[in-house]
């Protein structure tokens, strides 16, 4: 493996930074050594919310980034499609001087993930899909989970975050919603603006990798829990269904959040999936 691919023998980074890319400011963030992970982040999140993932890692260095609108990134004039926004983070690897790197996706960021290895498949070594569909053809979830996602309030009001939590996100937060206090304060650090989060549901109208799949040749592993009232249980088997390379690894009791409520256990799976094969 080369030593691009590593992280190694490149410039140092601060714990976050903002860098220019195709005339867009983005905050970024790069933590440890190892295999080089990108992360694609939910809908409106700042990468603070990817915090207890990124410590569970060991033997990984991961790359995070504010998307347009979200934390400290800008936020666009005119809203960009998936396929422009995978354009972005491909010139934003350019900048950052890594050639080929692991990818992992979530919920949005995870259709971003999907796309972004359709487009640029020599970039993307393994891939990891996190609580994520295939767009416009997958099983919708609960209509009350829906309702919440249409506005970006619950990165705003901490009240009205912990009064919504159990029912937009499932799994272990139903019965213990202290599960999100650690972290819960995280989402309102640095809330996406209201024309970011607009322009993050406009990039996933009418769009649909169900029928693309087959052609990432990426090994993919498919993450996903039983009990997520945003994203069911079946869209993950019918996106490994599609893959040439997939496997699927459901959480039990999880809930939409299972990468942060048990990091601890879902940081040791990911990176056994990444070494494997390395």
């Amino acid at each position: 493996m080369r030593e691009s691919e590593r992280g190694r023998g490149r410039r140092p980074h601060p714990s976050s930074e903002l860098v220019e890319v195709d005339g867009v400011s983005l905050r970024i963030s790069v933590e440890g050594r190892g295999r080089p992970l990108l992360l694609f982040n939910g809908i409106g999140a700042a990468l603070e919310l990817l915090a207890p993932f990124r410590q569970a890692l060991r033997e990984t260095q991961t790359i995070a980034v504010d998307l347009p609108g979200t934390g400290s990134s800008a936020t666009t004039t005119f809203p960009r499609s998936l396929c422009g926004l995978a354009g972005l983070a491909d010139a934003l690897l350019d900048v950052l001087g890594y050639d080929r790197v692991d990818v992992l996706g979530v919920s949005w960021g995870g259709a971003l993930a999907q796309e972004f290895t359709l487009r640029h498949p020599g970039r993307v070594r393994r891939l990891v899909l996190v609580a994520t569909t295939a767009g416009w053809v997958s099983v919708p979830g609960s209509p009350a989970a829906l309702r919440v996602l249409a506005t970006p309030r619950r990165y705003y009001s901490p009240s009205y975050f912990a009064e919504i939590a159990p029912t937009l996100y499932g799994g272990a937060i139903r019965a213990n919603p202290r599960l999100l206090e650690d972290q819960g304060h995280l989402r309102f650090i640095r809330p996406p603006s209201m024309r970011g989060y607009v322009w993050q549901l406009a990039a996933l109208v009418g769009w649909t990798s169900m029928f693309r799949l087959h052609r990432i040749a990426s090994p993919t592993l498919v993450l996903a829990a039983d009990d997520d009232p945003i994203v069911p249980l079946v869209n993950a088997q019918l996106i490994v269904a599609r893959l040439r390379d997939g496997q699927l690894s459901v959480v039990r009791q999880g809930g939409h959040l299972f990468l942060i409520t048990h990091a601890e256990t879902i940081g040791p799976e990911v990176e056994a999936f990444l070494a494997d094969g390395a």
